[in-house]
């Protein structure tokens, strides 16, 4: 098989014009750079039937800069779209990384407080991982990680939901950028194929580094996370996360910053307790406001969802009733989130609710072994042949890191999303009532296609 550090040279002449992928090849095929890549084409522009072959292309860019193919501005939405004017594999995908999201949750709420984390970024870097795997390293990732999918429609599918978030970047309403990269060791050549997916369907950076001196390559990874999000995400790599040993690092990060469609007033903020038990309280700064916001109810919950400027992304949050936070939270799943999220209308609501900023933590190699996928974490049981023809890639540790801030103005988030909703006036007797006194759970979520970017739960804003 040839393989490619990084694709050179494939002009991909289609909708949208012509579009040039140089990079670096290995020594022994840089004679062979027109080699033609289906999986490219199809997550770039949705069709085969226009792939050409392309021939070396002289470039300005110095052979050490890293590779970054921009994306978005010339996919054609229109191929990936059926008579609903949705992705006909989206559904699937965010329906299977919401349920992820879930069961994610579920492991790791124990003997934690507040907890925050980005399943959709997790998601995305894992997906990037998946695309290497072989066999039942890959069957155990599918399994554990809900894609039902074949490796083709997934990776277009997660193609399709950039695009729509891409949307909602390119608008003015609120901040929200991402970003995914590829850090192979300097001199191990990946297979060609596995490269140019990533670089197709994630839009990665590619930037072979030097893991004989792991702690620049710390310092490296972890400059550009902190580029990416806003300065609030650091030292993601710790030190001793890499090694001479180290051949591959893949990262993903997420970016996110808006304004309440509905902003709380400073001046109504006040000092409250916030019980963090039944019988132990902390004071804390509450907002308050009313308003008309989608609200619903059920046994033992009340939930509300704020919407950001845009109305594309929103926080919604799900308030159980006094001294039912246990027996609720045990109970998520994607259907019971997707359930409430569906009995959501519009009402009038006097809402209460703390201002809060953590941040989060974790290490999830063992806890994804525990989901499902061992094979994946052992070395030489692991199958990422896809990726370097070898079976000598395992994930070492899965590293995430997250951070939220709530305020009277908005949120900011380090890989985080939010939508608002139009509220609609209407005459109503008396507000429901939403007093965010105790643990809480909360969801950011992309309205249009239903993805859980984001879900956390305080159960002390003092900390």
């Amino acid at each position: 098989m040839n393989r490619y550090l990084v694709p050179y040279a494939w002009e991909l002449n289609g909708m949208g014009g012509t579009t040039t992928i140089c990079g670096r090849l290995s020594a022994a095929n840089r004679a062979n750079c027109t080699k033609e890549y289906s999986m490219l084409y199809l997550c770039r522009y949705g069709s085969l039937t226009t792939l050409t072959r392309g021939s070396p292309k002289t470039t300005s860019r110095h052979p050490n800069e890293p590779l970054r193919l921009s994306k978005g501005r010339t996919m054609n939405r229109q191929a990936h779209t059926g008579p609903d004017g949705h992705d006909p594999g989206t559904r699937d995908l965010v329906w299977g990384n919401n349920s992820f999201a879930l069961d994610l949750y579920a492991q790791i709420r124990f003997g934690r407080n507040n907890l925050f984390l980005s399943p959709y970024s997790l998601s995305l870097v894992l997906a990037m991982a998946y695309a290497g795997a072989r066999r039942e390293t890959a069957r155990q990732m599918a399994q554990a990680l809900h894609f039902t999918e074949d490796q083709e429609q997934l990776h277009l599918g997660f193609t399709a939901l950039e695009a729509v978030f891409l949307r909602v970047q390119a608008g003015d309403d609120v901040q929200l950028s991402a970003a995914n990269s590829l850090w192979p060791r300097v001199g191990h050549d990946l297979v060609h194929d596995y490269v140019a997916l990533l670089i197709a369907c994630y839009g990665g950076l590619v930037k072979p580094l030097d893991y004989d001196n792991p702690e620049a390559a710390r310092r490296t990874i972890n400059r550009w996370v902190e580029d990416r999000t806003g300065g609030r995400i650091q030292n993601l790599i710790r030190q001793g996360d890499l090694s001479a040993l180290t051949l591959l690092v893949l990262a993903s990060a997420i970016y996110f910053k808006g304004d309440w469609a509905s902003q709380f007033d400073p001046a109504l903020t006040s000092d409250t307790p916030f019980w963090v038990t039944t019988g132990e309280a902390v004071t804390v700064p509450m907002m308050a406001q009313t308003e008309p916001f989608p609200y619903a109810e059920g046994e033992g919950y009340q939930a509300v969802e704020l919407p950001y400027d845009g109305g594309e992304l929103s926080m919604v949050i799900l308030l159980p009733r006094a001294g039912q936070f246990e027996t609720f939270e045990s109970s998520l799943d994607a259907g019971r989130v997707s359930g409430i999220l569906r009995d959501l209308h519009q009402e009038d609501v006097r809402l209460t609710m703390p201002k809060f900023t953590f941040d989060s933590s974790f290490r999830l190699a063992q806890t994804l072994s525990d989901m499902g996928m061992p094979d994946a974490v052992v070395y030489q049981v692991a199958d990422f042949s896809g990726m370097d023809d070898s079976r000598e890639l395992f994930i070492g540790e899965v590293i995430h890191k997250a951070f939220v801030s709530v305020d009277e103005a908005g949120t900011e988030a380090a890989a985080a999303s939010a939508v608002v909703l139009p509220a609609a006036a209407r005459e109503s007797a008396r507000p429901m009532e939403v007093t965010v006194d105790r643990p809480f759970v909360f969801l950011l979520r992309d309205i249009e296609t239903g993805t859980i970017l984001f879900i956390g739960r305080v159960v002390d804003p003092s900390v």
